[in-house]
């Protein structure tokens, strides 16, 4: 093969680095460098920007370093038009990613609609098609594109988007880097990584390792993060192969929702402890490219992902008694007992919920993409297919700790220990009898395997130098196969409770769009796309609303779901309004059939299933501006996202108002609003460099009012004056305000491979809440134990923070552009 057949993948690359160095550094654009973007998730010749019919966002390790975060979601956050970030889970390490109302969440049970890739491999775990933040190390991060719509050709689960990650390597990443950060809340981090090159060039090599430790600004909240990243890779004039790993083994503390009487004046409050994950990882994929010709290349990978990961959950108990054999037996645990009768029977205490998860995932995908001319006309066209299995394993069990006179129980901390011999409860009198070791049971254990299969094609063709077609289509076909591990198939013994079910699913999901450049300096598109999800082995094993599951809890037998098909229309244009002004606007209208969500099942806090609801709808608009003037960069964007219902749905919530004369049922109608999703968000950049070494910048990020969940019917109206404390009294607003939240960074290149940063966020200390929920609690109001309740919970925002840290490099990292030579 001769050397210029390599050229064309080189001059590719080198041209998207080139562009994404323009735009993280401000600079005037220059137009004649082509940016490129990859039209399915393995990285290969790609497509110039400006045939592309959507505006995808990118990010390069350039501009996510210039502003200090704890990880790429706060990037996105400040960034990213479109883009909302929570932490559901009270963890910075555990966020919920959220773009035009699609979310990629690290919590089980919420509705997933983001695809998430790294290096090409689809990351979404099989269980719940969860992502976990904590596992990705930014400073891995060598390229990242957000790829808006549904685009079938990124696979299953791209219902509003994709987020599309390439890891750095040791070619453009020479040398030896050295980084620490520290500040409020005990936080401390440490970063090490090596690239380098050998000697004839035909070998580079990562390695980089970082730890992160931190208390948290609520209480009883610690974190430690271990992130393991190398990569190697090998090309000669027509064949390139990379090898990735990236290793985790992280404890994180995520104490979320707190009921509202508990912060008062108090924000770092939490309700139960403790909530703690433990995610320990291994991801291994070996990616290749070989040029047969100058206009053939062929490109796959394949891959290993091994995922375990232990919870344990502390919870209020309330349980409940039934006659067994003329004895009042507490429900689930025969081995403990009361004296009374049944009616004269309850027990208050707390539970520990614990479960083990592991997920081992194979897979392959492969590409060819030819790129040449159809009829005399420009054209590239793009055929593949992957296969993925998973093999899932999972178990949940559960320890009650029931309350006796000499426990004490305060600050939300419901953490006690199971005892031996006789317990009861001391608001409630009745003895219980019985070994406090019957107290734990395993109520759940599952094996799921799951197959997936998929074709996909996308051919663009240029029919004049203004006007681009682009048209595709994806063929999915998955299969989920659960086997109960605790009570077997289905029979006449366990009927209904058996998990053990399989379910098969397939679609082709098509796409098409339209670009129009009349000039060097104006785009102009449109498109049409469809895609879909599978459901997951944890939504399949609990979509009975006869038997409720507690997340990430209990699952039951159920009935099968269907897939969730989302349809996309676009519309928008991006330009240069002058040489270092540029632009963009679109307008969006998705709408998902037959939606999974997870849903309230009776009044009990927290027991729910999956359904198919219908339909929802998701609408908006985006605009962006960025330029510079002289030593002045600046970004402004503004999204509307109108999130819906677009059929009626019902839930069931104690605590909902409109809910509390029907046995908490109530209706969701077309056109109310989908909870935690503002509908508008503002983002403002600015960073000035002071001197050529020192720059200064500021982040302000707005949002508008959100609906909290429990309120999906958007009526809920809090009763708590006339209500007295009764079973009819419903607390709590059903919207939380809109917030501004502004932040600095700075940073001061001494020279000599030493530079220093800091950052600080929320520096008006502004209080603000950034998720709710209408939920009950074991809490009354005096903060007493033992008392039910209804709440408004609420996910506080964090304080005024700062932190600084130093980098100190060896060595000059050289661009890739600069091994694009004769």
């Amino acid at each position: 093969m001769k050397k210029n057949s390599i050229k064309p993948l080189l001059l590719a690359i080198a041209s998207a680095y080139s562009a994404q160095a323009v735009l993280a550094n401000a600079e005037p654009l220059i137009l004649d460098k082509v940016e490129v973007y990859s039209t399915t998730p393995l990285k290969g010749i790609g497509l110039p920007l400006h045939k592309v019919p959507a505006n995808v966002q990118r990010a390069n390790p350039s501009a996510i370093n210039n502003q200090t975060g704890v990880s790429i979601a706060d990037y996105m956050n400040s960034n990213m038009q479109g883009v909302t970030v929570t932490e559901l889970g009270g963890n910075p390490w555990q966020p919920e990613i959220n773009f035009r109302g699609y979310s990629a969440s690290s919590l089980l049970g919420n509705p997933q609609g983001l695809s998430t890739y790294i290096d090409g491999v689809r990351v979404n775990e099989p269980f719940g098609d969860v992502t976990s933040w904590d596992k990705i190390p930014n400073f891995a991060i060598g390229d990242m594109q957000l790829v808006p719509g549904s685009n079938p050709l990124y696979g299953l689960n791209t219902l509003g988007g994709a987020i599309a990650i390439q890891t750095k390597s040791g070619r453009n990443n020479q040398g030896i880097a050295i980084e620490g950060e520290m500040g409020s809340w005990g936080r401390k981090r440490g970063l090490v990584e090596f690239g380098g090159v050998s000697k004839d060039g035909s070998v580079d090599y990562m390695i980089g390792y970082q730890h992160i430790s931190d208390d948290g600004w609520r209480k009883y909240s610690p974190s430690h993060v271990n992130q393991l990243f190398a990569k190697t890779g090998w090309q000669s004039e027509s064949t390139k192969l990379d090898l990735t790993y990236i290793g985790s083994d992280n404890r994180l503390i995520g104490n979320g929702l707190t009921p509202e009487f508990l912060l008062s004046g108090d924000n770092d409050q939490i309700h139960t402890r403790p909530d703690s994950t433990n995610n320990y990882s291994h991801f291994l994929a070996l990616n290749g490219s070989h040029w047969v010709n100058n206009d053939l290349m062929l490109s796959g990978n394949v891959y290993y992902k091994k995922s375990n990961r232990r919870t344990v959950n502390g919870d209020g108990y309330e349980g409940s008694f039934e006659d067994v054999g003329g004895v009042s037996t507490l429900d689930g645990y025969p081995g403990i007992t009361c004296s009374q009768a049944v009616d004269d029977c309850e027990v208050i205490g707390s539970v520990s919920n614990r479960t083990q998860t592991s997920q081992d995932t194979y897979g392959t995908t492969g590409q060819a993409t030819f790129n040449q001319d159809f009829l005399g006309k420009e054209n590239q066209f793009v055929i593949g297919a992957g296969y993925d299995y998973s093999l899932i394993r999972f178990k949940q069990s559960e320890q009650i700790n029931l309350s006796s006179a000499s426990e004490s129980i305060a600050d939300g901390d419901i953490t006690g220990t199971t005892g031996s011999g006789t317990v009861f409860d001391p608001t409630r009198a009745p003895v219980l009898e019985g070994d406090g070791a019957l107290g734990t049971r395993q109520s759940v254990g599952l094996t799921g395997k799951q197959y997936t299969a998929r074709l996909f094609a996308t051919d663009t063709l240029s029919l004049n130098e203004f006007w681009h077609l682009n048209a595709g289509a994806s063929w999915n076909f998955t299969r989920v196969d659960n086997v109960d591990t605790l009570r077997g198939g289905p029979s006449a013994a366990n009927g209904f409770n058996s998990l053990t079910a399989r379910d098969s699913y397939t679609r082709l999901n098509p796409t098409v769009g339209l670009t129009f450049t009349p000039t060097k300096q104006l785009t102009i598109y449109t498109s049409y796309s469809e895609s879909s999800r599978a459901p997951t082995a944890i939504e399949l094993g609990c979509s009975n609303p006869a038997s409720p599951c507690l997340l990430p809890a209990a699952l039951a037998d159920d009935p099968p779901l269907n897939q969730v098909v989302a349809k996309t229309y676009e519309f928008g244009g991006r330009g240069q309004l002058t040489d270092t002004i540029g632009w963009n606007a679109g307008v969006y209208h998705a709408v998902n059939h037959d939606d999974i969500q997870f849903t309230a099942a009776n009044t009990q806090t927290g027991a729910g299933y999956f359904k198919n609801v219908g339909r929802s709808k998701r609408q908006g608009i985006d605009l962006g501006v960025n330029g510079v003037v002289e030593n002045f960069k600046w970004s402004a964007s503004y999204s509307f996202v109108h999130a819906t219902y677009d059929t009626d749905v019902e839930f069931v919530n104690g605590s909902n108002s409109t809910g509390i004369n029907s046995d908490g049922i109530y209706t969701a109608r077309a056109g109310d609003r989908l909870p935690a999703i503002p509908q508008h968000q503002l983002k403002l950049r600015g960073q000035y460099a002071v001197t050529p070494s020192w720059n200064v910048g500021t982040n302000v990020i707005g949002y508008s009012d959100q609906f909290v969940y429990g309120n999906e019917n958007n009526g809920h109206q809090s009763n708590a004056a006339d209500c007295n404390g009764g079973d009819d009294c419903a607390v709590g607003r059903g919207k939380l305000s809109g917030y501004f939240i502004v932040n600095l960074d700075t940073q001061y290149n001494f020279g000599n491979g030493w530079k220093l940063f800091a950052k600080a966020t929320n520096i008006f200390d502004k209080d603000y809440y950034i998720a709710g929920r209408l939920a009950e609690s074991l809490f009354d109001a005096s903060g007493s134990f033992g008392s039910e309740s209804k709440v408004l919970s609420l996910l506080p925002g964090a304080p005024r923070a700062a932190w600084f840290g130093f980098r100190y490099e060896f060595g000059a990292k050289p661009s890739l552009a600069s091994y694009d030579r004769d």
